[in-house]
């Protein structure tokens, strides 16, 4: 069973960044979409961003021009870069990777992001 490790979540002041990455336990060698999302207490769970394995990005209005998603497929890593982070950018982010071709998906276990003004 294969997990997804994320890593690099904290408080941060508004206007800072802020880094997070995620990584499978176990190489995965399939074609795949890698994805961050979030969800603040009481809320759905939306996405952020999502990178496909030939690089092509969406984003979520609310984050456009100040987050960016990358990935290294050697490594089975994905990452955003969080700049001129706000109060409202506050949330569990959670890694996603989602195989079009079967429709499964698999989660992180999330990590906390908070934002003070």
């Amino acid at each position: 069973q294969v997990q997804l490790v994320e890593s690099g979540g904290g408080l941060v002041q508004a206007g800072g960044s802020l880094r997070l990455s995620c990584a499978p336990s176990k190489i995965i060698s399939s074609i795949y979409d890698m994805a961050w999302y979030r969800q603040t207490p009481g809320k759905q769970r939306e996405l952020v961003a999502v990178i496909s394995r030939g690089g092509s990005t969406t984003y979520a209005d609310s984050v456009k021009g100040r987050f960016t998603i990358s990935r290294d497929n050697a490594k089975n890593t994905v990452y955003l870069q969080m700049n001129s982070l706000k109060a409202e950018d506050t949330a569990v982010y959670y890694c996603n990777v989602h195989w079009a071709a079967s429709g499964s998906s698999i989660w992180g276990q999330g990590t906390q992001v908070t934002v003070s003004s």
